[in-house]
């Protein structure tokens, strides 16, 4: 991710919070912010390839889990 892709995260991330929305896709094309997805977020199987130390299916689901514990 560039810096211009961080801070558009930065600036969307807490409404995006505030709604209780915990996983989302965030469209970037150049510096500007074209869509947030937030019923078909993609990728997952791309960055877990990727980045096999990372699961972010594993850490959705605790989030979730977390939740419905509340």
């Amino acid at each position: 991710m560039t810096e211009s892709d961080w801070e558009i995260a930065r600036r969307v991330g807490p409404t995006l919070k505030a709604k209780g929305l915990i996983f989302v896709g965030l469209d970037i094309i150049g510096d500007r912010l074209t869509e947030i997805n937030v019923t078909s977020p993609t990728c997952v199987r791309e960055i877990e390839a990727a980045f096999p130390d990372i699961s972010i299916t594993g850490m959705l689901m605790d989030a979730i889990e977390r939740r419905i514990d509340k």
